[in-house]
């Protein structure tokens, strides 16, 4: 099973759990990305998230499927938010289980780095004095 979404609302985490939990599994490894208070020593107030929605699902598509590739998983969910998000909000959960754990941690750690390296999302980081669009992943 592969759940992946865009949403424009808030992601329930213990849905991605859940959806990933099987009694085969020896390990479900998650990754839970959140909105810091700082960047770069700047005060964030919030962050604006965009994606072109039908190319940024096909590339997180490309990346599960390169993901089963190269490890022997049994389920991955990937969300990712769009609209404002508050500081402590949660724009990103990667949920992966496997039979065994190296599995279920390599795995996450390459989906949510190839998503960051490939996946059209951006960010727009509003500041106390200011605000940039960035690349949602740098």
């Amino acid at each position: 099973m592969t759940d992946i979404r865009i949403l424009n609302t808030d992601i329930n985490i213990q849905d991605c759990i859940e959806a990933v939990r099987n009694d085969a599994g020896g390990g479900i490894d998650i990754f839970i990305g959140t909105v810091r208070n700082q960047t770069k020593g700047k005060t964030v107030l919030r962050l604006e998230f965009e994606a072109y929605e039908s190319m940024a699902l096909k590339e997180m598509q490309q990346i599960a499927l390169a993901a089963r590739a190269k490890w022997d998983v049994q389920h991955i969910v990937i969300h990712h938010r769009t609209g404002v998000l508050e500081v402590g909000d949660v724009p990103v959960v990667i949920a992966v289980s496997a039979v065994h754990r190296a599995a279920a941690f390599e795995a996450c750690r390459f989906i949510i780095d190839s998503l960051k390296e490939s996946v059209p999302i951006w960010k727009k980081e509003v500041f106390s004095d200011g605000e940039v669009w960035v690349n949602a992943h740098p």
